[in-house]
């Protein structure tokens, strides 16, 4: 199994949750990132920005990365749209333009091509000039369209709906995150529910991010168990009490959500 990189901590959790799932796909193929990039059309230094939280992937990269892994891409472009948002809130905070793939790949190759052969001549130069200017032309208009999107859109897609005083809720830290998660516990045909996920079989690990993770975090709560703030981030006070519940349980102590957990969970 691949050794990752320990992602930015500045990482909004919307993103952190894409680039993790795309983490797992990539091991689940077995492919290096030279194969993946020949698998998928995208170069091989895209692919580390992307599985890094260097860059935005590509929306056609992600449907292409779960075709050559055989998933369906359906749950993966949701995770998108919701990283998509994030990341163009964070661009629009920073003054920073969006990245067109293609374009500024072709110009950095190109312009890494000339560098390595030592000779510029009048025409190769004039052919990358062309290139980096058109580049330049599209970062304007691609950034100017976004922000006018995202600006006009924010408020319509702003939750109005007010959260019950008593209900145990808890807003996500990362910057540009609006995500409010709240516990209703309740129990439904023997099992305990926190109104955020029903899943039985899900698994959540260190490092993901979503209502899962928050659903695991209230249920901890329930049982007893602190697991800090109930953000939806799986991190360092997450796992400590997850292992805490396995032990008490007997089972293997991991620190992984997974079918044997959530049953104990919701008993």
């Amino acid at each position: 199994m691949s050794r990752w990189a320990t992602l930015p901590a500045e990482l909004d959790p919307r993103v952190r949750q894409l680039v993790v799932r795309l983490r797992r796909l990539k091991d689940h193929s077995g492919l290096s990132l030279r194969q993946l990039a020949a698998r998928t059309g995208y170069s091989q230094k895209s692919w580390e920005r992307y599985l890094g939280g260097r860059s935005l992937p590509a929306r056609e990269a992600v449907e292409a990365l779960a075709r050559v892994a055989g998933e369906d891409p359906t749950r993966l472009l949701a995770l998108h749209e919701l990283a998509e948002e994030a990341w163009g809130n964070r661009r629009a905070g920073t003054q920073a333009p969006a990245e067109p793939e293609a374009l500024s790949t072709e110009a950095t190759e190109a312009t890494e091509a000339t560098v390595s052969t030592g000779t510029r001549s009048p025409g190769r130069s004039l052919r990358i000039a062309l290139i980096a200017g058109a580049v330049a032309l599209l970062l304007a208009v691609s950034t100017a369209v976004l922000l006018v999107v995202r600006l006009g859109g924010e408020e319509e897609r702003r939750p109005t709906t007010s959260l019950p005083a008593a209900a145990a809720s808890a807003t996500a830290p990362a910057a540009g995150s609006t995500t409010t998660y709240t516990c209703r516990i309740e129990r439904v045909d023997g099992r305990w529910y926190a109104g955020l996920s029903r899943t039985q079989k899900g698994i959540v690990a260190y490092g993901d991010a979503g209502p899962m993770v928050a659903e695991a975090q209230c249920l901890l709560r329930r049982a007893g168990i602190s697991p800090g703030t109930v953000d939806g981030i799986f991190g360092p006070n997450t796992q400590r009490a997850v292992k805490q519940v396995q032990q008490r349980e007997k089972l293997v102590v991991d620190g992984i959500v997974g079918p044997h957990t959530w049953k104990v969970l919701r008993r």
